[in-house]
């Protein structure tokens, strides 16, 4: 979804090969279960293709940590069942969230996105913090 209204102060950034990747994240108070020991965050990315060419975002690439070390890997087709094509110029907007057992951890990754003849390329997803306020102790 493109969306030029949406104002978000987005935190992070990375840049790879012309595509750029803006992460926001916030932390949800009312859709955690701080005492069950669950914390959750949403975060919205934005991707802008900053290149000549038409591209098309193909699958996806997540390394998810918590305080404790643990680390799930998320390997999957597009973003919340999309593969958006970016023409020049153009940016694409979407909003997802993330589960964890502690109250920080952190996110990082990459994007896989295909030229107009089919090579593919990788654009780096910036790591961002996910980190609950210490008013969230469950």
């Amino acid at each position: 979804m493109t969306s030029p209204t949406m104002n978000y102060l987005f935190q992070h950034v990375a840049i790879t090969a012309g595509i750029t990747v803006r992460v926001a994240v916030n932390f949800m108070q009312e859709q955690s279960r701080t005492d069950a020991g669950r914390w959750f965050w949403v975060y919205h990315i934005r991707l802008e293709n900053g290149r000549d060419e038409k591209v098309q975002l193909r699958t996806r690439h997540w390394r998810i940590s918590d305080s404790r070390g643990m680390v799930n890997i998320v390997d999957g087709e597009g973003v919340v069942g999309e593969t958006p094509f970016l023409e020049p110029g153009q940016t694409h907007d979407y909003v997802s969230g993330c589960e964890l057992t502690t109250r920080h951890g952190a996110m990082e990754g990459h994007y896989t996105f295909a030229h107009d003849d089919g090579t593919l390329f990788e654009v780096a997803i910036p790591y961002f913090p996910l980190a609950a306020p210490e008013a969230a102790e469950g």
